[in-house]
């Protein structure tokens, strides 16, 4: 059951005097998000009729925007991702390890999404595969996903990196497999004083080369001994990694990844109200143990704070490392495996088939029966009439057009993008 109120309905109520009143600073990838998630699943992006020939029930489905900041249209994605993923899993404990970016980093991070996201995500792998293959720690070398998150339970921006790593490794020889001691992965003490060092000195590097821009209230930090005074002081600083306990087993892994790869920022479900101009939402105070509350912001506020989170064109959230990386992933695996053969029994996946039944075609709400595409129709079209559907479905259904209407779709989003 769809919830009752979404995302999309305090965009279609409250954008265009958000935008009117931030119509100067406000970017291209913003503008083009608010679009899209407002158009999504109306007559504006087309969509197709389903019908059912034995009663005879008829369906709207209007297309998805396919934005990957849109609450609606990561479910799907993340149901392909995982079936995908599901065969890399390994029979080993996996960790979960976080790694967070204090304050004043965040600040620097907002203004060059890109440059530090990229930072970010190379040095808490590289923290990771250092450690890991330290002899005094494991000895291995490691695989690992990684999964970036701007976001904090009231929308605030806080930018920090979801590891999952299996808890061992193939020897530096590859002739066998060293597991991780029981119910520990490696000391986060350690990791988080080189993930400081290494992203701390990759930072002053991007700023002398010239690639780091400051605006606002951190605009002095394009004077180098403004911006040195930082360095030292987030030197000092104790940097929050912290590794979560492990999971059960491959299904708990793939269970947690269905939650965290496409997430954005809130989802529709935690939407409680919107009136008067403000919005009320749920959340989660995990400083006074995960105690359900409830936030109340201006329209406005609300929808600059879910902005805060979009991430720059091409920019990939999700990404792997080590034996897990995309280039010779398969082979990586298969040589782990090999090493882990003792254990290849353990290996499930029961996930799987509920994720190919998660996308299988819809049944007929009415009698349960399979329904049939009727019809389709692009943006600025209107759905057939209803005789014609009616006909149709008393006969043999009509082929669906081979072009797909995704292209068309994407010309509308960036013409209702354009300022």
């Amino acid at each position: 059951m769809p919830p009752a109120l979404e995302v999309a309905d305090i965009i279609r109520r409250h954008g265009p005097a958000y935008i009117h009143a931030h119509d100067g600073h406000l970017g291209r990838v913003e503008r083009r998000v608010m679009s899209a998630i407002q158009l999504c699943r109306t007559a504006a992006l087309g969509g197709h009729v389903e019908g059912c020939r034995s009663c005879e029930v008829v369906r709207v489905a209007y297309n998805s925007c396919r934005n990957r900041h849109c609450p609606k249209c990561q479910g799907a994605v993340a149901r392909d991702w995982l079936e995908a993923r599901s065969g890399d899993l390994l029979p080993v404990p996996y960790f979960h390890v976080v790694f967070t970016l204090p304050a004043e980093i965040a600040s620097i991070a907002f203004q060059n999404k890109k440059v530090v996201y990229n930072i970010l995500f190379r040095t808490a792998a590289e923290t990771l595969r250092i450690i890991a293959a330290d002899p005094k720690h494991l000895g291995a070398g490691i695989g690992l996903i990684a999964v970036l998150h701007s976001w904090g339970q009231t929308l605030s921006y806080h930018p920090h990196l979801h590891c999952i790593v299996p808890g061992g490794g193939p020897s530096p020889d590859g002739t066998r497999w060293i597991a991780c001691r029981p119910n520990f992965f490696l000391p986060v003490r350690v990791l988080s004083r080189l993930f400081r060092r290494l992203f701390l000195q990759a930072l002053r590097t991007t700023f002398e080369a010239g690639q780091l821009q400051f605006f606002g209230d951190i605009a002095e930090l394009a004077d180098p001994q403004a911006f040195d005074r930082l360095m030292t002081s987030a030197g000092r600083e104790d940097w929050v990694v912290y590794a979560k306990p492990p999971f059960g087993g491959p299904e708990q892994v793939l269970a947690y990844l269905s939650r965290y790869t496409h997430r954005v920022a809130i989802a529709n479900s935690r939407l409680v109200s919107i009136a008067d101009g403000k919005v009320t939402f749920r959340w989660r105070d995990y400083r006074h143990g995960r105690r359900p509350r409830a936030m109340t912001l201006d329209a406005g506020e609300f929808i600059r704070r879910f902005l805060l989170h979009t991430v720059p064109d091409g920019f990939h959230r999700i990404r792997h490392f080590g034996f897990l990386a995309n280039g010779k992933r398969a082979a990586r695996l298969m040589a782990c495996r090999a090493l882990l053969a003792n254990q290849m029994q353990t290996i499930k996946s029961p996930a799987k088939p509920a994720m190919k039944a998660a996308s299988a075609a819809r049944p007929c709400p009415c009698c349960g029966r399979s329904m049939v595409k009727i019809t389709v129709w692009y943006h600025g079209q209107a759905p057939l009439g209803s005789g014609f559907i009616t006909r149709t479905l008393r006969r043999q259904p009509m082929r669906t057009p081979t072009r797909r209407p995704w292209g068309t779709c994407r010309s509308v989003l960036r013409r209702a993008a354009s300022p």
